[in-house]
């Protein structure tokens, strides 16, 4: 799983048959420190309530497909959680 934060929406006038109804994101992935890592990348949205500037969990590769309701869509992100808080290595919370 990789920390993300949602920085935009994508909008699909077609999508494949398994992929209606399923919102495509695009999220900034984050490392353990909050700072911007990589470049952003396109996640469809599992949780169905992830929205511009939250934090959130994505994951990659075979178990994004996974995380759909379909689980044989060409995903390679999907968002599987939105992040309440995070705790820093000194014990603080953000």
């Amino acid at each position: 799983m990789q920390l993300a934060r949602v920085v935009g929406t994508v909008v699909a006038t077609i999508k494949t048959p398994g992929l209606e109804g399923i919102r495509l994101l695009i999220v900034q992935p984050l490392d353990r420190r909050g700072r911007p890592t990589g470049g952003t990348v396109v996640a469809a949205d599992a949780v169905h309530m992830a929205g511009p500037g939250e934090l959130v969990y994505v994951v990659a590769a075979r178990e994004a497909a996974e995380a759909m309701p379909d689980p044989f869509v060409p995903v390679d992100h999907a968002i599987v959680g939105i992040v309440d808080a995070v705790a820093q290595d000194d014990g603080g919370v953000e």
